[in-house]
């Protein structure tokens, strides 16, 4: 299976992606803690660009690598691309 995405933390709610993905894509997700996930996209995912593995309410941290990396501006839901125009 071809690595398409990166997590680096188990409390991570985004991953990234390695390559580009197209929307109604499922992507596998390899867990730091080995596990997988399958995430269906729901748009099209830019190489480095990020989506997310759970749904995320509006005022909770977006985690990157362990670490908050900003504030969800409205609700994420499971797929979805995370970006400036959801994330402050």
């Amino acid at each position: 299976m071809r690595r398409e995405t990166l997590v680096l933390d188990d409390r991570d709610n985004v991953a990234a992606a390695l390559t580009d993905l197209q929307a109604a894509e499922t992507v596998h997700v390899r867990m730091p803690d080995g596990h997988t996930l399958e995430i269906l996209l729901r748009q099209a995912i830019c190489l480095g660009h990020k989506f997310a593995l759970r749904d995320i309410t509006r005022g909770s941290q977006v985690i990157k690598s362990g670490f908050p990396i900003g504030t969800a501006t409205k609700d994420i839901a499971l797929g979805e691309h995370v970006h400036t125009h959801n994330l402050r």
